[in-house]
């Protein structure tokens, strides 16, 4: 379901992993998937918990200077170590950073169309080094603002995290959209603000948070949506 906003919004947020650098697949979905192309078919109640830890793990303990590539080698070896699968945690790494890096690169496009007409910012649960991710692929002065949420402290659904990047644009809750892929802490986040949001998603297996979300299956659909 795709829809025309009723008024054009000053600035536009996303969130980045699930969001910007795929269509809807949220990283710990897509490292499950890599491992079954690896010939792991590891059991969500076992791989749920080993991702989260390996997650954690790295939160507030990484330079904000660390690479993209090398953040997701420390993801990929933390998890596979958890989840006692010896050998491939270096090979995971590069087919998912592989894929990720070609993913955002080929949003330049549709970043540079909409920044002619909106100002942008990114507002992601992260470790602490989202402006250097975002310099690595190329897309980092795309956008006006960076929000971190290791950085600032707080993070979504929080709505001091969506405010953080709402006062770096100098732009008011009703005249900005968020999209995300997470409804519990993209679309409930933003509507707890009272921001506009679209839900970025795969399938048709759950209900919008309002009744009017703006649901899109990719992102380049966005053009569609706040024209």
């Amino acid at each position: 379901m795709t829809a025309v906003m009723t008024s054009t919004p000053a600035a536009i947020l996303f969130d980045l992993g699930g969001t910007l650098d795929s269509d809807g697949v949220a990283w710990k979905d897509r490292f499950h998937a890599l491992l079954a192309r690896e010939g792991h078919d590891v059991p969500r109640e076992a791989f749920d918990p080993a991702f989260y830890a390996a997650d954690d793990a790295l939160v507030g303990r990484i330079p904000r200077d660390l690479s993209f590539r090398e953040t997701v080698r420390l993801l990929s070896e933390g998890l596979t170590g958890r989840l006692g699968i010896s050998g491939a945690g270096e090979r995971l790494a590069d087919r998912f950073a592989s894929e990720s890096e070609n993913v955002l690169r080929s949003r330049a496009g549709l970043l540079r169309k909409i920044r002619a007409t909106h100002r942008l910012g990114v507002v992601s649960n992260f470790y602490g080094n989202l402006e250097r991710v975002l310099s690595d692929v190329g897309l980092g002065d795309f956008f006006e603002t960076a929000i971190d949420s290791e950085v600032v402290g707080f993070g979504k659904p929080d709505a001091r995290i969506f405010r953080a990047a709402l006062g770096a644009l100098g732009v008011a809750e009703g005249d900005a959209l968020f999209v995300g892929d997470s409804k519990a802490r993209d679309m409930e986040g933003a509507r707890g603000i009272g921001m506009r949001h679209v839900w970025l998603r795969q399938g048709n297996g759950a209900s919008p948070c309002c009744q009017d979300d703006r649901v899109i299956s990719r992102l380049d659909e966005l053009c569609e949506v706040v024209s």
